[in-house]
């Protein structure tokens, strides 16, 4: 009966598979178990039901196709189908039930929960089956022939099907024709050609397996989905109640009791926290790798290895009790001795092909994990099955104790029974060698893993210790030599990381006596190993970030740098080329003089520059701590001062050349009244650099520029001022003089107005050079 409804499901759910691929223009498949072993045709099915790119492994081993299943899966879980108790490794095994549960939950989710998810709502209803079902009473309750109360026996003749069709659409058949109908094969390929035909629905079911004693339910829920889909979706709250008043089944199915006995697990799961990792705050970069991990170790016990892991042959499995109850219940005589004794042989063979076609133990740590806990589930059959062998070898015994037997069939039944309990014994201590062994093969690749990631913990930690003492720098491009190091211990530990998750699923074999000993030496081990994993990983993140940090320091002082050098040369070259001297007319002196005015009014503006410098320095520095450095900045900055001082002081001289100039062309004016006007005040800037010792104090405050003004100069500003007005109070006494009153009558204003222009100009440039 199993085997029958498994055979209808791979039918139904390959149909409506390839249902699927014919609407995303795929390939079809052809055996619903083996083409989903590699995972790609399922990652296809998800494709398209999605609508998003999913990539697919390139090779075809199993660990490809491993990954492709777990890739598939994680979708599945991301759009919330239920996925209990299945695993990659039950699909890519092509495991029967598993494959045939995942294509229902698929199925459950996108065609039918998808397909009633708005009426669901509507009606404030959950159960997805109990709405279907009112919609089928609700379109079928004029039929007095049709009385559906499940998805199972009630579609089993066919009348179901048809009327379910003809309600909503009358025009597509004559329902009298049908109901005269004798055959319920008839009527179901009837009912599926007219959908396929005027409904466009695939036929999922064959008309022969609906018509029969118990129809597989998820087959008829799948294709009556399909109807709902395309026919009016209207359900009344008085079908929703009618259906809650119908009588529920008491028995509980077969399917129904393996899915619960399923959901039962072999070992404890046991989590072990390989490190606590730590917290990055919101400005920190993203990791580019986990700076901490997980060992999750299932510890199977075991108790001595010379004792059987089994039962005692004569005590029943819990699934076997009803088996064992009837034959101890009935007439024991040779044919049920027989037919139990078949039934038993018949299993053990198939038991001892799975355990042969289990082949060699892998040296992949990986693979032998999937070995380990396959053979874990062959044990559990094992296990399950031993009441049975028990119960026909205790038949025997009682079918001989009877004295019924004639001599030869009393030899036979000796013979029979010690060639089972030779095979089972034969199977059961291979079984038991072929676990010992998958134990010590997987516990000596964990360890060799583990002391692999114990020596690339203590080879990087020395690593770590030589790039911590190293200098950051001397200069920028060490500096970028360094980040780019970095980067390399990045990607080490990023190719670390694969092993470091190979171990978050350690499978420990522990015996009863040493159990909680190397439990607890297991745990300490992985405590120890991750904390030192952990601080590689904080440290590198850390390292990291000080390295950007400098890095764009180091940047935007040197972009600064190479900005302000270029300018003192732009002005150290236009200062050279101004004449000071042998001025053809007056208008090339005035020239010379705007251009010093020029050029004093952007030294002023280019102070702020002087102090950004200063600035980044002081910052990058105490981000640095590096005297080589610091000395390197300090001599930088100091020349930069220098080239300052001497640009002011060519200044200064140009001016005072200029004047000598101006007395030399102008004889009326004195060369004291000229100097008056063109005496510069100025003041020279000095960057003061603290150097560093040999070690470094806290980072120190931000150096600030001091104007030096010495006495002799303030001496001087004071003379220059007074002599300044003396000037003008000559100058005003010079316009009210009877000269000016003759060039006044005369009209002949050329002579004065160039000496007027000249002392203007001088007057005009004068506050200018006192700013500085």
């Amino acid at each position: 009966m199993e085997d029958e409804r498994e055979d209808v499901q791979k039918k139904t759910f390959t149909k409506w598979i390839n249902a699927q691929f014919s609407k995303f223009g795929k390939q079809h498949i052809e055996n619903l178990f083996s083409d989903l072993q590699d995972g790609r045709r399922l990652l296809d099915l998800l494709e398209g039901l999605t609508g998003q790119k999913l990539p697919k492994e390139k090779g075809s081993t199993r660990v490809h196709a491993l990954n492709n299943v777990n890739k598939a899966l994680r979708v599945l879980q991301k759009n919330n189908v239920d996925l209990v108790n299945i695993g990659s490794t039950d699909i890519v095994d092509g495991n029967h039930k598993l494959t045939l549960g995942l294509i229902w939950n698929i199925i459950l989710h996108w065609q039918v929960k998808n397909v009633m998810k708005n009426i669901m709502a509507g009606l404030q209803q959950t159960n997805s089956e109990k709405i279907l079902l009112s919609w089928v009473r609700q379109s079928t309750r004029n039929y007095p022939q049709v009385n559906v109360i499940n998805f199972t026996t009630s579609w089993s003749d066919g009348l179901a099907l048809n009327a379910l069709i003809h309600s909503h659409r009358p025009d597509l058949f004559d329902w009298n024709s049908v109901v005269c109908q004798q055959s319920a094969t008839r009527r179901l390929e009837h009912a599926f050609n007219i959908a396929q035909c005027q409904l466009g629905i695939e036929k999922l079911l064959d008309p022969e397996d609906v018509a029969t004693t118990y129809p597989d339910k998820k087959s008829i829920l799948t294709y009556v989905t399909s109807l709902f889909q395309v026919l009016p979706q209207q359900v009344s709250i008085e079908a929703i109640q009618e259906v809650e008043m119908l009588p529920r089944p008491s028995k509980v199915t077969r399917e129904e009791h393996f899915q619960l006995h399923h959901q039962m697990h072999y070992s404890q799961q046991i989590t072990v926290s390989l490190a606590q990792g730590y917290e990055r705050t919101p400005s920190s970069p993203k990791q580019r790798f986990k700076s901490y991990a997980y060992a999750q170790a299932a510890y199977v016990t075991t108790s001595d290895p010379t004792r059987s892991p089994f039962p005692s042959q004569r005590s029943e499995a819990p699934g076997d009790k009803s088996f064992g109850s009837l034959l101890m219940g009935t007439e024991v005589n040779l044919d049920s001795y027989q037919t139990a004794l078949e039934e038993v042989l018949s299993w053990l063979l198939s038991a001892e092909d799975t355990l042969q076609a289990q082949g060699e133990i892998s040296n992949n740590v990986e693979e032998v994990k999937e070995q380990f806990h396959t053979h874990e589930g062959y044990m559990m059959d094992l296990t399950s099955h031993q009441g049975r062998v028990g119960n026909v070898l205790q038949l025997g015994s009682q079918l001989i104790g009877t004295g019924k037997l004639s001599e030869d069939e009393e030899t036979e039944v000796q013979e029979q029974m010690s060639l089972l309990n030779s095979r089972w014994e034969c199977l059961r201590v291979a079984s038991m060698e072929k676990q010992s062994n998958l134990h010590k093969v997987l516990m000596d690749l964990q360890n060799q893993q583990l002391k692999e990631l114990n020596d690339w913990l203590t080879e990087t930690e020395e690593r770590t210790r030589k790039m911590e003492k190293e200098p950051l720098g001397p200069d920028l491009e060490d500096l970028k030599r360094q980040v780019q190091q970095h980067k390399v211990l990045q990607e080490d530990l990023e190719q670390e990381q694969v092993r470091v998750n190979s171990l978050t699923h350690m499978v420990v074999v522990v015996d009863e006596s040493s159990g909680e000993h190397a439990t607890a030496a297991l745990e300490e081990q992985l405590k120890v190993l991750g904390d030192r994993w952990a601080n590689i990983c904080k440290w590198t993140e850390d390292r990291w970030v000080l390295l950007q940090d400098i890095l764009l320091k180091w940047q935007r002082f040197t972009e600064e740098q190479c900005l302000f050098s270029t300018w003192l040369s732009e002005k150290e070259d236009a200062v050279s080329k101004i004449h000071t001297s042998g001025f053809k007319d007056q208008s090339e002196m005035l020239s010379s003089l705007q251009k010093l005015a020029f050029l004093k009014t952007e030294l002023e503006k280019k102070k702020q520059t002087m102090d950004k410098l200063c600035s980044l320095n002081q910052d990058l520095l105490s981000t640095l701590k590096n005297t080589s450095v610091t000395q390197k900045m300090e001599a930088w900055l100091d020349n930069f001062a220098q080239r300052w001082d001497n640009l002011v002081q060519k200044l200064e001289k140009s001016s005072s050349q200029i004047s000598q100039a101006v007395t030399t062309t102008q004889p009326s004016l004195t060369q004291t009244t000229v100097m008056e006007t063109v005496t510069m005040v100025t003041t020279r800037e000095q960057i003061l650099v603290k150097h560093g010792h040999e070690e470094l104090p806290p980072p120190p405050p931000q150096k600030k520029r001091q104007i030096i003004v010495d006495s002799e100069i303030r001496k001087r500003l004071d003379v220059d001022i007074t002599e300044l007005h003396s000037w003008i109070t000559r100058s005003e006494a010079v316009l009210q003089s009877p000269e000016f009153a003759v060039y006044r009558k005369e009209g002949n204003f050329s002579d004065l107005k160039e000496k007027v222009n000249v002392g203007y100009a001088l007057i005009f440039m004068f506050p200018k050079f006192c700013c500085l």
